[in-house]
């Protein structure tokens, strides 16, 4: 969908949950929205088709679709219907077999993107990070070489790098543009080695984001993730960041203030994980302007950003209304 040319320009780049969450709230608001979304994943129903059908992985991309899309419920709700019988269907999102379908017939899975997104009325622009299925590696501590987005989290080591396969990958000329015309940029939320960094660390998009002079904003994870980041602060998410890409590009940061409460931990206490320690002091010497609210919102016992607020908050910084801590 065409946005109007006066509205300001954000560029969301990420993948997951965590994107899909956060573009729910924004396609409200008065801004022209372009998700760049990771081509990386290699398990479940997408990675089944993409080792079937030798297409990039089409999951993230249609959770994407689903959170911008503007349909009756009944649509999206069919979109992302996942199968249970136990046949050659089973586990397969519907909307991962449309893309698949689409990406045959049009010849191309950017083309097939762009005809799901008037199908599905989308509010914005979808893109992938590159036009080709990439893969992630992890080099642990240790040195050995984990392959493959599903497996990293689930090695047992800590992760020293990631990097992706193969060596040459052409990201789209119109991500880009994007990028170069964005007002903010925003950085996650998402699983920082298998989300967030699959995107940055494709060759020249990586480079974009660094040169933008753009507002770049990175929104925080609510809690350290197993197998990927634990016991990591707040500036040790960043700080991976500016290794991989070999620049610091980030202007503000956006942490949540809000407790969590003692159950919730508990819970995710089960996964090794637990809440991210917001350490002030170093954003403020990594130069970082820190926006702290209460961005919780809650699906059962699992925690996620709500929505609404931080959309609410990242618009403000287009506007220039949000006041960093001092």
């Amino acid at each position: 969908m065409t946005m109007n040319p006066k509205q300001p320009k954000i560029v969301i780049i990420g993948g997951g949950t965590g994107l899909s969450v956060l573009l729910r709230g924004l396609k409200n608001l008065p801004v022209d929205i372009t998700a760049i979304v990771t081509v990386a994943d290699d398990g479940g129903s997408s990675g089944r088709l993409r080792k079937e059908m030798d297409i990039p992985p089409p999951g993230d991309i249609r959770n994407v679709l689903a959170a911008l899309s503007d349909v009756e419920p009944l649509v999206e709700q069919m979109f992302q219907h996942r199968f249970g019988s136990s046949n050659e269907l089973s586990g397969h999102s519907l909307g991962n077999l449309i893309l698949a379908a689409m990406t045959s017939i049009t010849g191309d899975f950017v083309h097939a993107i762009q005809e799901m997104s008037k199908v599905l009325n989308v509010r914005g622009k979808v893109l992938p990070a590159a036009n080709q299925s990439v893969v992630l590696h992890a080099e642990m501590e240790d040195g050995s070489i984990v392959s493959g987005e599903s497996k990293i989290p689930y090695s047992g080591k800590r992760i020293k790098k990631v990097f992706l396969t193969p060596r040459k990958i052409n990201p789209l000329a119109e991500t880009i543009q994007e990028i170069r015309k964005a007002d903010l940029i925003v950085i996650g939320p998402g699983s920082l080695y298998t989300s967030i960094l699959p995107n940055l660390l494709v060759p020249t998009l990586g480079k974009e984001v660094c040169r933008s002079k753009a507002k770049k904003v990175y929104i925080c994870n609510l809690m350290t993730q197993a197998g990927e980041t634990l016991d990591y602060t707040a500036s040790d998410h960043v700080q991976a960041i500016y290794k991989h890409m070999g620049c610091a590009f980030m202007t503000t940061i956006l942490v949540n203030n809000e407790p969590i409460p003692e159950d919730v931990q508990l819970k995710y206490k089960e996964e090794y994980a637990k809440p991210v320690d917001f350490d002030l002091e170093r954003l403020k010497e990594l130069g970082l302007d820190i926006v702290q609210e209460k961005i919780i919102s809650y699906e059962g016992s699992a925690i996620r950003h709500d929505t609404k607020k931080v959309a609410a908050l990242l618009y403000k910084l287009l506007q220039n209304e949000t006041k960093p801590l001092v």
